[in-house]
């Protein structure tokens, strides 16, 4: 004799419910016991080889920042798929996108970055050309270090997708009209890291 049809219903939705409430449960806990935070980075150095403003509304430019990363996780490594790395004075690019090597990064470490970025002719407007020159004859510039690229994490043999990350770094330089090379920073705050 066959059991009739609202028992079989009951037992399949008890079953269902059951079933996500374990697969939830088992989601959680990976999420506990592997949950990636995000990478930490700072500017340690700056270094400005050229600065040409002369030829409005290009600038010239040649500068080196060394950017110290950190991961914070204890068992999720974290894998850069694409890196590009830039210099911004008053929200406008004052160099040429730069392609960084793809980075692994391992538990609990700490890598340093070193491009050298910059170009001739990048175009900005006249208030960023005015703006610089200002700063650069008083002896403080603010600029702004940019990281955008794609990262994966890492737990074991689990990969994640893909995530977009952007890095930006606020540093106020001691510079003078010219002065080549080494320049001091003035604080080394933490950059703010979005993914």
């Amino acid at each position: 004799m066959a059991s009739p049809p609202r028992n079989t219903r009951r037992a399949l939705c008890t079953f269902i419910t059951i079933f996500l409430l374990l697969a939830g449960l088992a989601v959680l806990i990976v999420w506990l016991i592997y949950r990636p935070h995000k990478p930490q980075f700072t500017v340690l150095g700056a270094a400005i080889y050229d600065l040409n403003t002369t030829s409005p509304p290009f600038i010239s430019t040649s500068m080196q920042f060394t950017l110290v990363t950190r991961n914070p996780n204890r068992r999720v490594s974290i894998m850069y798929d694409k890196l590009t790395a830039y210099v911004s004075y008053r929200n406008q690019a004052i160099t040429s996108s730069l392609a960084l090597p793809p980075l692994y990064h391992a538990t609990k470490s700490t890598v340093a970055l070193s491009p050298v970025l910059g170009g001739a002719g990048v175009p900005v407007s006249v208030e960023a050309t005015n703006g610089l020159v200002m700063d650069e004859a008083y002896g403080v510039v603010a600029l702004s270090v940019v990281l955008l690229g794609r990262l994966r994490w890492k737990a074991g043999v689990i990969y994640t997708g893909r995530y977009g990350v952007y890095v930006k770094c606020d540093v106020w330089v001691g510079l003078k009209k010219g002065i080549v090379g080494q320049v001091p920073l003035l604080g080394s705050p933490q950059c703010k890291v979005d993914i």
